[in-house]
Protein backbone atom coordinates (compact mmCIF):
# COMPACT_ATOMS: atom_id res chain seq x y z
CA UNK A 1 0.00 0.00 0.00
CA UNK A 2 1.40 3.35 -1.06
CA UNK A 3 0.60 6.52 0.83
CA UNK A 4 0.40 8.63 -2.35
CA UNK A 5 0.33 7.49 -5.97
CA UNK A 6 0.96 10.16 -8.62
CA UNK A 7 -0.22 9.68 -12.19
CA UNK A 8 1.87 11.54 -14.78
CA UNK A 9 5.59 12.28 -15.14
CA UNK A 10 5.54 15.83 -16.48
CA UNK A 11 6.65 18.94 -14.61
CA UNK A 12 3.68 18.83 -12.23
CA UNK A 13 3.84 15.13 -11.40
CA UNK A 14 7.59 15.21 -10.83
CA UNK A 15 7.40 18.45 -8.83
CA UNK A 16 4.76 16.91 -6.57
CA UNK A 17 6.82 13.74 -6.21
CA UNK A 18 9.94 15.66 -5.27
CA UNK A 19 8.00 17.85 -2.81
CA UNK A 20 6.52 14.82 -1.04
CA UNK A 21 9.77 12.82 -1.08
CA UNK A 22 11.06 14.96 1.80
CA UNK A 23 8.61 13.18 4.12
CA UNK A 24 8.37 9.65 5.51
CA UNK A 25 5.90 8.45 2.90
CA UNK A 26 5.69 5.48 0.55
CA UNK A 27 5.38 7.15 -2.88
CA UNK A 28 4.84 5.93 -6.41
CA UNK A 29 4.70 7.74 -9.75
CA UNK A 30 3.17 6.05 -12.80
CA UNK A 31 4.06 7.32 -16.29
CA UNK A 32 2.61 5.79 -19.45
CA UNK A 33 5.59 6.70 -21.64
CA UNK A 34 9.08 5.19 -21.58
CA UNK A 35 10.50 8.29 -19.88
CA UNK A 36 9.45 11.26 -17.82
CA UNK A 37 8.98 14.66 -19.51
CA UNK A 38 7.64 13.31 -22.81
CA UNK A 39 4.35 15.23 -23.07
CA UNK A 40 3.76 18.98 -22.88
CA UNK A 41 6.91 19.22 -20.74
CA UNK A 42 9.28 18.38 -23.59
CA UNK A 43 7.82 20.78 -26.17
CA UNK A 44 6.96 24.26 -24.94
CA UNK A 45 8.36 27.78 -24.82
CA UNK A 46 10.71 27.00 -21.91
CA UNK A 47 9.77 30.34 -20.32
CA UNK A 48 9.69 30.99 -16.58
CA UNK A 49 6.93 33.57 -16.84
CA UNK A 50 6.69 36.76 -14.83
CA UNK A 51 3.16 36.31 -13.53
CA UNK A 52 1.37 39.36 -14.93
CA UNK A 53 -0.66 37.83 -17.78
CA UNK A 54 -3.23 35.75 -15.88
CA UNK A 55 -5.95 37.34 -13.76
CA UNK A 56 -5.62 37.20 -9.97
CA UNK A 57 -9.08 35.62 -9.86
CA UNK A 58 -7.66 32.48 -11.48
CA UNK A 59 -5.41 29.76 -10.09
CA UNK A 60 -3.11 30.42 -13.04
CA UNK A 61 -2.73 34.01 -11.89
CA UNK A 62 -2.24 33.26 -8.22
CA UNK A 63 0.27 30.42 -8.63
CA UNK A 64 2.53 31.79 -11.37
CA UNK A 65 4.57 34.33 -9.39
CA UNK A 66 5.11 32.11 -6.30
CA UNK A 67 6.26 29.37 -8.67
CA UNK A 68 8.60 31.73 -10.49
CA UNK A 69 10.31 32.88 -7.30
CA UNK A 70 11.21 29.25 -6.45
CA UNK A 71 13.24 28.60 -9.61
CA UNK A 72 16.55 30.16 -8.57
CA UNK A 73 16.81 28.05 -5.41
CA UNK A 74 15.60 24.92 -7.21
CA UNK A 75 18.23 25.39 -9.89
CA UNK A 76 20.95 25.75 -7.26
CA UNK A 77 19.85 22.43 -5.77
CA UNK A 78 19.00 20.47 -8.93
CA UNK A 79 21.21 21.95 -11.69
CA UNK A 80 18.73 21.85 -14.58
CA UNK A 81 19.46 25.22 -16.19
CA UNK A 82 17.66 28.50 -15.38
CA UNK A 83 18.55 32.02 -16.47
CA UNK A 84 16.57 35.06 -15.20
CA UNK A 85 17.09 37.16 -18.33
CA UNK A 86 13.91 39.25 -18.04
CA UNK A 87 10.99 39.58 -20.43
CA UNK A 88 9.22 42.30 -22.41
CA UNK A 89 5.74 42.58 -23.85
CA UNK A 90 6.13 44.86 -26.85
CA UNK A 91 3.72 47.52 -28.10
CA UNK A 92 4.15 48.86 -31.62
CA UNK A 93 1.06 51.09 -31.58
CA UNK A 94 0.21 53.99 -29.28
CA UNK A 95 -3.23 52.43 -28.80
CA UNK A 96 -1.64 49.39 -27.14
CA UNK A 97 -0.27 51.33 -24.16
CA UNK A 98 -3.48 50.96 -22.07
CA UNK A 99 -3.24 47.18 -22.51
CA UNK A 100 0.31 47.24 -21.13
CA UNK A 101 -0.89 49.32 -18.21
CA UNK A 102 -3.64 46.77 -17.56
CA UNK A 103 -1.06 43.97 -17.55
CA UNK A 104 1.10 46.02 -15.18
CA UNK A 105 -1.75 46.50 -12.72
CA UNK A 106 -2.73 42.85 -12.95
CA UNK A 107 0.87 41.84 -12.25
CA UNK A 108 0.94 44.03 -9.18
CA UNK A 109 -2.28 42.40 -7.99
CA UNK A 110 -0.50 39.07 -8.40
CA UNK A 111 2.31 40.31 -6.14
CA UNK A 112 5.01 41.15 -8.70
CA UNK A 113 7.49 43.81 -7.49
CA UNK A 114 9.65 43.92 -10.64
CA UNK A 115 7.46 45.41 -13.39
CA UNK A 116 7.92 48.63 -15.32
CA UNK A 117 6.73 50.17 -18.57
CA UNK A 118 9.70 51.20 -20.73
CA UNK A 119 9.76 53.78 -23.50
CA UNK A 120 11.44 53.32 -26.88
CA UNK A 121 14.90 54.53 -25.87
CA UNK A 122 14.91 52.36 -22.74
CA UNK A 123 13.88 49.33 -24.79
CA UNK A 124 16.54 49.85 -27.45
CA UNK A 125 19.20 50.28 -24.81
CA UNK A 126 18.41 46.79 -23.53
CA UNK A 127 17.55 45.28 -26.91
CA UNK A 128 19.45 46.95 -29.77
CA UNK A 129 18.36 44.20 -32.19
CA UNK A 130 14.67 44.90 -31.75
CA UNK A 131 12.41 46.52 -34.34
CA UNK A 132 13.06 50.27 -33.92
CA UNK A 133 9.35 50.92 -34.53
CA UNK A 134 8.64 49.73 -30.98
CA UNK A 135 6.99 52.33 -28.76
CA UNK A 136 6.55 50.75 -25.32
CA UNK A 137 7.22 47.53 -23.44
CA UNK A 138 6.14 45.97 -20.18
CA UNK A 139 9.42 44.80 -18.63
CA UNK A 140 9.60 42.04 -16.02
CA UNK A 141 13.09 41.74 -14.56
CA UNK A 142 12.75 38.31 -12.92
CA UNK A 143 11.26 36.32 -15.80
CA UNK A 144 13.59 33.93 -17.56
CA UNK A 145 14.25 30.74 -19.45
CA UNK A 146 15.00 27.18 -18.41
CA UNK A 147 15.35 23.69 -19.86
CA UNK A 148 11.91 22.25 -19.09
CA UNK A 149 12.58 18.59 -19.76
CA UNK A 150 15.85 18.74 -17.81
CA UNK A 151 13.88 20.37 -14.98
CA UNK A 152 11.41 17.48 -14.84
CA UNK A 153 14.19 14.90 -15.13
CA UNK A 154 16.07 16.59 -12.28
CA UNK A 155 12.94 16.59 -10.09
CA UNK A 156 12.33 12.91 -10.83
CA UNK A 157 15.95 11.90 -10.22
CA UNK A 158 16.00 13.70 -6.89
CA UNK A 159 12.66 12.20 -5.85
CA UNK A 160 13.91 8.70 -6.74
CA UNK A 161 17.08 9.39 -4.76
CA UNK A 162 14.82 10.21 -1.81
CA UNK A 163 12.68 7.09 -2.05
CA UNK A 164 10.12 7.57 -4.83
CA UNK A 165 9.25 4.39 -6.75
CA UNK A 166 9.01 5.30 -10.45
CA UNK A 167 7.16 3.07 -12.92
CA UNK A 168 7.65 3.94 -16.61
CA UNK A 169 5.68 2.51 -19.55
CA UNK A 170 2.87 2.05 -17.02
CA UNK A 171 -0.38 3.58 -18.22
CA UNK A 172 -3.41 3.72 -15.95
CA UNK A 173 -6.41 1.76 -17.28
CA UNK A 174 -8.75 1.95 -14.30
CA UNK A 175 -9.20 3.28 -10.76
CA UNK A 176 -11.43 1.70 -8.13
CA UNK A 177 -12.32 3.39 -4.84
CA UNK A 178 -11.85 1.06 -1.90
CA UNK A 179 -12.49 1.32 1.83
CA UNK A 180 -8.90 2.27 2.62
CA UNK A 181 -8.00 4.13 -0.58
CA UNK A 182 -7.78 3.13 -4.24
CA UNK A 183 -6.78 0.27 -6.50
CA UNK A 184 -5.19 1.52 -9.72
CA UNK A 185 -4.94 -0.93 -12.63
CA UNK A 186 -2.43 -0.51 -15.46
CA UNK A 187 -1.57 -1.75 -18.93
CA UNK A 188 1.22 -3.90 -17.50
CA UNK A 189 -1.22 -6.14 -15.64
CA UNK A 190 0.03 -4.86 -12.32
CA UNK A 191 -2.30 -3.04 -9.95
CA UNK A 192 -1.32 -0.56 -7.26
CA UNK A 193 -3.00 0.20 -3.95
CA UNK A 194 -2.71 3.69 -2.47
CA UNK A 195 -4.37 5.76 0.23
CA UNK A 196 -4.34 8.88 -1.99
CA UNK A 197 -4.15 9.39 -5.75
CA UNK A 198 -2.94 12.58 -7.45
CA UNK A 199 -3.99 12.92 -11.09
CA UNK A 200 -1.36 14.92 -12.98
CA UNK A 201 -1.84 13.12 -16.28
CA UNK A 202 -1.67 16.09 -18.65
CA UNK A 203 -3.75 15.55 -21.79
CA UNK A 204 -5.21 12.41 -20.22
CA UNK A 205 -6.12 14.09 -16.92
CA UNK A 206 -9.78 14.48 -17.87
CA UNK A 207 -10.02 10.79 -18.76
CA UNK A 208 -8.25 9.74 -15.57
CA UNK A 209 -10.60 11.90 -13.49
CA UNK A 210 -13.59 10.30 -15.20
CA UNK A 211 -12.32 6.87 -14.04
CA UNK A 212 -13.49 7.77 -10.53
CA UNK A 213 -16.70 9.39 -11.78
CA UNK A 214 -15.50 13.00 -11.66
CA UNK A 215 -16.36 14.29 -15.13
CA UNK A 216 -17.36 17.90 -14.50
CA UNK A 217 -14.60 19.18 -16.79
CA UNK A 218 -12.88 18.07 -19.98
CA UNK A 219 -9.37 18.57 -21.33
CA UNK A 220 -8.66 19.24 -24.99
CA UNK A 221 -5.38 19.68 -26.88
CA UNK A 222 -4.17 23.08 -28.10
CA UNK A 223 -1.21 22.79 -30.43
CA UNK A 224 1.54 25.33 -30.90
CA UNK A 225 4.33 25.13 -33.46
CA UNK A 226 7.87 26.45 -33.05
CA UNK A 227 11.01 27.15 -35.02
CA UNK A 228 14.37 26.58 -33.33
CA UNK A 229 17.45 28.25 -34.81
CA UNK A 230 21.05 27.11 -34.47
CA UNK A 231 23.17 27.55 -31.37
CA UNK A 232 24.62 31.06 -31.28
CA UNK A 233 21.55 32.62 -32.92
CA UNK A 234 20.18 33.52 -29.47
CA UNK A 235 22.66 36.39 -29.29
CA UNK A 236 20.25 38.40 -31.46
CA UNK A 237 18.18 39.27 -28.36
CA UNK A 238 18.91 39.48 -24.66
CA UNK A 239 15.55 38.74 -23.09
CA UNK A 240 12.23 37.01 -23.73
CA UNK A 241 10.29 39.17 -26.20
CA UNK A 242 6.52 38.81 -26.42
CA UNK A 243 4.04 40.48 -28.71
CA UNK A 244 0.66 41.48 -27.35
CA UNK A 245 -1.23 38.50 -25.87
CA UNK A 246 -4.57 37.23 -27.17
CA UNK A 247 -7.28 35.08 -25.61
CA UNK A 248 -5.51 32.02 -27.07
CA UNK A 249 -2.15 32.69 -25.47
CA UNK A 250 0.77 35.02 -24.97
CA UNK A 251 1.40 35.61 -28.65
CA UNK A 252 4.45 34.94 -30.82
CA UNK A 253 7.67 35.18 -28.82
CA UNK A 254 11.31 35.53 -29.75
CA UNK A 255 13.66 34.27 -27.07
CA UNK A 256 17.13 32.91 -26.51
CA UNK A 257 17.31 29.46 -24.94
CA UNK A 258 19.54 28.49 -22.04
CA UNK A 259 21.90 26.92 -24.59
CA UNK A 260 22.14 29.94 -26.91
CA UNK A 261 19.67 28.95 -29.62
CA UNK A 262 16.86 31.28 -30.74
CA UNK A 263 13.30 30.04 -30.36
CA UNK A 264 10.29 31.60 -32.10
CA UNK A 265 6.62 30.71 -31.75
CA UNK A 266 4.17 29.35 -30.86
CA UNK A 267 0.90 29.79 -32.63
CA UNK A 268 -2.18 28.32 -30.93
CA UNK A 269 -4.83 26.12 -32.52
CA UNK A 270 -7.43 24.07 -30.66
CA UNK A 271 -7.36 20.50 -31.96
CA UNK A 272 -9.55 17.42 -31.81
CA UNK A 273 -6.49 15.22 -31.33
CA UNK A 274 -2.89 15.77 -30.28
CA UNK A 275 -1.14 16.65 -33.54
CA UNK A 276 2.60 16.94 -32.90
CA UNK A 277 3.54 17.41 -36.54
CA UNK A 278 4.54 20.76 -38.03
CA UNK A 279 3.21 22.49 -41.12
CA UNK A 280 4.95 24.94 -43.45
CA UNK A 281 2.05 27.47 -43.66
CA UNK A 282 1.84 27.73 -39.87
CA UNK A 283 5.60 28.02 -39.48
CA UNK A 284 5.74 30.69 -42.19
CA UNK A 285 3.10 32.72 -40.35
CA UNK A 286 5.12 32.40 -37.13
CA UNK A 287 8.32 33.48 -38.88
CA UNK A 288 6.58 36.46 -40.51
CA UNK A 289 5.12 37.58 -37.19
CA UNK A 290 8.49 37.18 -35.44
CA UNK A 291 10.12 39.50 -37.98
CA UNK A 292 8.05 42.33 -36.53
CA UNK A 293 9.93 41.81 -33.25
CA UNK A 294 13.40 41.11 -34.64
CA UNK A 295 13.83 42.12 -38.31
CA UNK A 296 17.36 40.68 -38.42
CA UNK A 297 16.09 37.18 -37.66
CA UNK A 298 17.90 34.83 -40.07
CA UNK A 299 15.74 31.89 -41.15
CA UNK A 300 18.73 30.22 -42.83
CA UNK A 301 19.85 29.40 -39.27
CA UNK A 302 16.83 27.06 -39.06
CA UNK A 303 17.73 23.97 -37.02
CA UNK A 304 14.41 22.20 -36.60
CA UNK A 305 10.69 22.69 -36.11
CA UNK A 306 8.57 21.07 -33.44
CA UNK A 307 5.07 21.23 -31.99
CA UNK A 308 3.87 21.22 -28.41
CA UNK A 309 0.39 20.31 -27.23
CA UNK A 310 -1.08 22.08 -24.22
CA UNK A 311 -3.81 20.44 -22.09
CA UNK A 312 -6.55 23.07 -21.90
CA UNK A 313 -9.45 22.49 -19.53
CA UNK A 314 -13.04 23.43 -20.28
CA UNK A 315 -12.80 25.80 -17.30
CA UNK A 316 -9.89 27.64 -18.99
CA UNK A 317 -8.04 27.46 -15.69
CA UNK A 318 -6.02 24.99 -13.70
CA UNK A 319 -8.19 22.32 -12.06
CA UNK A 320 -6.51 21.61 -8.72
CA UNK A 321 -8.15 20.20 -5.61
CA UNK A 322 -9.59 17.20 -3.83
CA UNK A 323 -12.64 15.91 -5.67
CA UNK A 324 -15.91 14.62 -4.26
CA UNK A 325 -14.19 11.22 -4.23
CA UNK A 326 -12.27 11.53 -0.98
CA UNK A 327 -8.54 11.09 -1.40
CA UNK A 328 -8.52 11.69 -5.17
CA UNK A 329 -6.83 14.99 -6.07
CA UNK A 330 -6.93 16.50 -9.54
CA UNK A 331 -4.06 18.50 -11.01
CA UNK A 332 -5.54 18.94 -14.47
CA UNK A 333 -5.71 21.44 -17.32
CA UNK A 334 -2.19 22.62 -16.59
CA UNK A 335 -1.47 24.79 -19.60
CA UNK A 336 0.74 27.90 -19.59
CA UNK A 337 2.06 29.02 -17.12
CA UNK A 338 2.10 25.48 -15.73
CA UNK A 339 5.86 25.08 -15.99
CA UNK A 340 6.41 28.29 -14.01
CA UNK A 341 3.69 27.50 -11.49
CA UNK A 342 4.79 23.89 -10.90
CA UNK A 343 6.68 24.51 -7.61
CA UNK A 344 3.65 26.36 -6.22
CA UNK A 345 1.31 23.65 -7.54
CA UNK A 346 3.38 21.03 -5.71
CA UNK A 347 3.18 23.02 -2.46
CA UNK A 348 -0.58 23.44 -2.93
CA UNK A 349 -1.06 19.69 -3.43
CA UNK A 350 0.97 18.99 -0.29
CA UNK A 351 -1.33 21.31 1.66
CA UNK A 352 -4.43 19.63 0.23
CA UNK A 353 -3.15 16.18 1.20
CA UNK A 354 -2.23 17.33 4.70
CA UNK A 355 -5.62 18.97 5.21
CA UNK A 356 -7.23 15.68 4.22
CA UNK A 357 -5.41 13.56 6.76
CA UNK A 358 -1.99 12.74 5.32
CA UNK A 359 0.57 12.89 8.13
CA UNK A 360 3.83 14.55 6.99
CA UNK A 361 6.92 13.72 9.02
CA UNK A 362 10.15 15.23 7.71
CA UNK A 363 12.88 12.76 6.73
CA UNK A 364 16.07 13.49 8.63
CA UNK A 365 18.12 12.25 5.68
CA UNK A 366 16.31 14.08 2.86
CA UNK A 367 18.85 15.24 0.28
CA UNK A 368 17.63 18.23 -1.75
CA UNK A 369 20.62 18.24 -4.08
CA UNK A 370 21.23 16.63 -7.46
CA UNK A 371 24.65 16.79 -9.03
CA UNK A 372 25.03 18.45 -12.47
CA UNK A 373 25.02 16.22 -15.53
CA UNK A 374 28.17 17.65 -17.12
CA UNK A 375 29.91 21.00 -17.31
CA UNK A 376 29.66 22.69 -20.74
CA UNK A 377 33.03 23.81 -22.04
CA UNK A 378 34.23 26.35 -24.55
CA UNK A 379 33.69 25.09 -28.11
CA UNK A 380 36.74 23.15 -29.21
CA UNK A 381 38.29 23.82 -32.63
CA UNK A 382 38.32 20.94 -35.10
CA UNK A 383 42.02 20.34 -34.52
CA UNK A 384 41.29 19.50 -30.86
CA UNK A 385 37.86 17.93 -31.32
CA UNK A 386 38.67 15.40 -34.05
CA UNK A 387 41.22 13.37 -32.06
CA UNK A 388 38.73 13.06 -29.19
CA UNK A 389 35.98 11.89 -31.57
CA UNK A 390 38.32 9.25 -33.01
CA UNK A 391 39.22 7.66 -29.67
CA UNK A 392 37.95 4.10 -29.26
CA UNK A 393 34.73 3.48 -27.37
CA UNK A 394 35.30 3.60 -23.63
CA UNK A 395 38.57 5.52 -23.85
CA UNK A 396 38.99 8.35 -21.32
CA UNK A 397 38.17 11.71 -22.89
CA UNK A 398 36.32 10.26 -25.89
CA UNK A 399 33.82 12.70 -27.40
CA UNK A 400 30.40 11.19 -28.17
CA UNK A 401 28.58 14.01 -29.95
CA UNK A 402 30.27 16.14 -32.60
CA UNK A 403 27.79 19.03 -32.89
CA UNK A 404 27.15 19.64 -29.20
CA UNK A 405 30.57 18.30 -28.14
CA UNK A 406 29.24 15.95 -25.46
CA UNK A 407 31.73 13.52 -23.87
CA UNK A 408 30.97 9.82 -23.65
CA UNK A 409 31.41 10.12 -19.88
CA UNK A 410 28.19 12.22 -19.78
CA UNK A 411 26.22 9.29 -21.19
CA UNK A 412 27.84 6.86 -18.78
CA UNK A 413 26.82 9.19 -15.94
CA UNK A 414 23.24 9.62 -17.20
CA UNK A 415 22.47 5.91 -17.00
CA UNK A 416 23.47 5.72 -13.33
CA UNK A 417 20.97 8.26 -11.99
CA UNK A 418 18.06 6.01 -11.03
CA UNK A 419 15.80 6.42 -14.07
CA UNK A 420 16.01 3.91 -16.95
CA UNK A 421 17.33 5.54 -20.16
CA UNK A 422 15.94 3.43 -22.99
CA UNK A 423 15.47 5.64 -26.09
CA UNK A 424 17.53 7.96 -28.27
CA UNK A 425 15.43 10.94 -27.19
CA UNK A 426 15.79 10.00 -23.52
CA UNK A 427 19.55 10.39 -24.05
CA UNK A 428 19.02 13.66 -25.91
CA UNK A 429 16.89 15.12 -23.12
CA UNK A 430 19.57 14.37 -20.55
CA UNK A 431 22.86 15.26 -22.22
CA UNK A 432 21.88 16.97 -25.55
CA UNK A 433 23.59 14.38 -27.73
CA UNK A 434 21.57 14.62 -30.95
CA UNK A 435 20.44 18.22 -30.41
CA UNK A 436 22.87 19.69 -32.93
CA UNK A 437 22.86 20.48 -36.62
CA UNK A 438 23.22 16.89 -37.86
CA UNK A 439 20.17 15.78 -35.85
CA UNK A 440 22.01 12.84 -34.34
CA UNK A 441 23.18 11.16 -37.52
CA UNK A 442 26.73 11.14 -36.13
CA UNK A 443 26.22 10.38 -32.45
CA UNK A 444 23.11 8.19 -32.47
CA UNK A 445 24.90 5.05 -33.76
CA UNK A 446 27.67 5.68 -31.24
CA UNK A 447 25.11 6.04 -28.47
CA UNK A 448 23.30 2.86 -29.54
CA UNK A 449 26.59 0.92 -29.50
CA UNK A 450 27.28 1.99 -25.92
CA UNK A 451 23.73 1.30 -24.77
CA UNK A 452 23.77 -2.17 -26.35
CA UNK A 453 26.42 -3.14 -23.81
CA UNK A 454 24.38 -2.03 -20.79
CA UNK A 455 22.87 -4.87 -18.75
CA UNK A 456 19.10 -5.02 -18.28
CA UNK A 457 18.39 -2.26 -20.85
CA UNK A 458 16.56 -2.70 -24.15
CA UNK A 459 17.48 0.41 -26.08
CA UNK A 460 15.40 1.89 -28.91
CA UNK A 461 17.70 3.91 -31.21
CA UNK A 462 14.78 5.63 -32.96
CA UNK A 463 13.72 9.16 -32.12
CA UNK A 464 10.24 9.74 -30.74
CA UNK A 465 9.00 11.18 -34.04
CA UNK A 466 10.39 8.22 -35.99
CA UNK A 467 8.69 5.78 -33.66
CA UNK A 468 5.38 7.65 -33.74
CA UNK A 469 5.43 8.55 -37.44
CA UNK A 470 5.30 12.32 -36.81
CA UNK A 471 6.07 14.57 -39.79
CA UNK A 472 8.03 17.76 -39.17
CA UNK A 473 8.99 20.46 -41.63
CA UNK A 474 12.71 20.35 -42.36
CA UNK A 475 15.08 23.24 -42.93
CA UNK A 476 15.07 22.82 -46.70
CA UNK A 477 11.29 22.48 -46.85
CA UNK A 478 10.96 25.68 -44.82
CA UNK A 479 13.36 27.62 -47.03
CA UNK A 480 11.65 26.36 -50.19
CA UNK A 481 8.24 27.36 -48.85
CA UNK A 482 9.41 30.86 -47.92
CA UNK A 483 10.97 31.35 -51.35
CA UNK A 484 7.69 30.50 -53.08
CA UNK A 485 5.41 32.33 -50.61
CA UNK A 486 3.80 35.53 -51.91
Amino acid sequence: MFDVLIIGGGVCGTAIARQLSRYNLKLALLEGAADVATGATKANSAIVHGGYAEAHTTLKGRLCYPGRTAFAALNQQLNFGFKPIGSMVLAFEEEQLPKLQTLLENGRQNGLPDLAILNRSQILEKEPGINPAVKYALYCEGAGVCSPFEYAIALAENAVQNGLELFLSTAVTGIEKTIDGFTVTTNTGRSFKSRYVVNAAGLQSGQVSAMVGVDDFTVHPRSGEYILLRKGSGALVNSVLFQMPTKMGKGILVTPTVYGNLLIGPDAIDEQSADRGTHAPRLHAIYTAALQTAPALDITQFLRSFAGVRPVSSTDDFVIGETRVKGFINVAGIQSPGLTASPAIAAMVQDILQQNGLVLTQKPNFNPNRRPTYTPHATLPASELTPLLNLPQGAPGRMLCRCEQIPEAALQDAITRGIPVTTADAVKRRIRAGMGFCGGTFCRPRTAAIMAQQPNITFDPRTDIERDGIKRVTRQQMLDYIEKAP
